[in-house]
């Protein structure tokens, strides 16, 4: 069988992250004042709700330092033992912010159960002024992420991490005005519990689309079945088969493809199919090998539960 292996590709945009160098340094600044001053008043005034939320704040300041270092090390050029250089950084990033967001949630939980067999009394004014300030550092944080968060998945996760902490803040500005109105200590520990299934709720889709793309499955933004269609519909194209598709990085998806054509082809039809992958399905690398489908050569990756 004649093989003719194509590798054909676009321009490579600059990974997402790499744009928001200075979105991200003062987004840290801002959340690591803000946490520690939220978390030394919370354990002066006694305030699990404060504590919760401060400790939410200072894991974001944690993911978005991961964050931060992982686009900077996709901009660090391929090496012969990594010849996609870096770029999965990205990927562990986001995995490791979801991680250390549900721990830390778990400890944050365990103490609030705990808390409602021992309330304790708390300030509810010095509660709304600290966490009324979150609302405000938490709104604008997310607001400086919120071009990108459709095309990077830490771009995503940093702001969504954000825009929580701000629904959250809002809680616990409730906690307090509940508390001074009523006196009932357990709202504290109940509104806590609220936050954490909130935080559980919005970090299980991080979590979930970064284990994805560890196991290289089709991200989420990339239909295969209509990918798989588009190339059986090319021109001549007979079958499509070992058809791969993975993030080679979270912005950056690359798709491997056994074309069987008959009648061949050059560099302009495979140039014409990466163009067309890139502008349809945002499929950035391509590597097409085409097949002339003669009967006594058969691929050895056509047959059934072949990787």
């Amino acid at each position: 069988m004649s093989h003719n292996h194509g590798h054909a590709h676009g321009h490579v945009e600059v990974p997402q992250g790499a744009a928001y160098q200075k979105q991200f340094a003062i987004g840290v600044a801002l959340n690591v004042g803000f946490a520690t001053v939220e978390l030394v008043l919370g354990l002066l005034v006694g305030s699990l709700a404060l504590v919760a939320d401060a400790g939410h704040n200072l894991s974001d300041v944690l993911g978005l330092l991961l964050a931060w270092g992982a686009s900077r090390l996709t901009l660090r050029k391929p090496t012969l033992r990594r010849t996609y250089g870096f770029r999965r950084a990205t990927i562990l990033a986001s995995l490791l912010n979801a991680v250390i967001l549900l721990v830390a949630m778990g400890g944050v939980a365990w103490e609030a159960v705990r808390r409602f067999g021992h309330p304790v009394e708390v300030p509810g004014g010095t509660i709304m002024l600290v966490a009324g300030i979150g609302v405000l550092i938490n709104t604008a944080t997310a607001l400086m992420f919120v071009s990108g968060r459709h095309r990077d998945l830490n771009i995503k996760g940093a702001y969504l991490h954000m825009a929580a902490d701000a629904g959250v803040s809002l809680g616990v500005v409730l906690a307090g005005l509940l508390v001074t109105l009523t006196g009932w200590s357990w709202l504290d520990p109940a509104i806590s519990l609220a936050i954490v299934v909130i935080i559980v709720i919005g970090t299980w889709g991080l979590l979930r689309d970064s284990v994805d793309l560890l196991i290289d499955s089709v991200p989420r933004n990339v239909d295969p079945v209509a990918v798989s269609q588009f190339l059986k519909s090319l021109p001549g194209v007979q079958d499509v088969h070992d058809l791969h598709i993975w993030a080679m990085s979270t912005t950056e998806v690359a798709l491997t493809a056994h074309l069987v054509k008959p009648d061949g082809g050059g560099d302009h039809f495979l140039n014409e199919v990466a163009d067309e992958l890139r502008h349809r399905f945002g499929i950035q690398h391509t590597t097409i090998q085409l097949e002339q489908g003669e009967p006594d050569e058969e691929c050895p990756q056509v047959r059934d539960g072949c990787v």
